[in-house]
């Protein structure tokens, strides 16, 4: 989510970047791809990353492919909590105009 000068005052209030994410409100299954995401990358290293398909592997079993679009948001939503970083071209870029080939990192503490 970018932040926008028309919410400059209320920005630590905002949650939604736009009234389709107001209406898909965050499930149960994202929180537990966003518990996946950072599951798979507490084995790794500073520089480890995994792809969002990852966590759609590790929480979706056989139906993982229904969930990789959702994995990726769940990753955003991590990137907006400081959490992660999305990795394109060996780059941080910026998460919400990030798309596919994506990898997911921890955040380095320097950043």
């Amino acid at each position: 989510m970018q932040w926008r000068a028309a919410w400059a005052t209320v920005w630590n209030e905002v949650r939604y970047c736009s009234a389709a994410c107001r209406s898909r409100k965050v499930t149960r299954k994202d929180r537990e791809l966003e518990d996946a995401i950072l599951a798979l990358l507490a084995p790794l290293g500073a520089k480890g990353a995994i792809c969002p398909s990852d966590a759609a592997r590790a929480v979706g079993g056989e139906a993982w492919h229904e969930l990789v679009e959702p994995a990726r948001r769940a990753a955003r939503r991590l990137v907006a909590a400081g959490t992660v970083d999305i990795i394109q071209d060996g780059r941080v870029v910026d998460a919400s105009s990030a798309r596919s080939p994506m990898q997911i990192r921890r955040r380095s503490s320097g950043a």
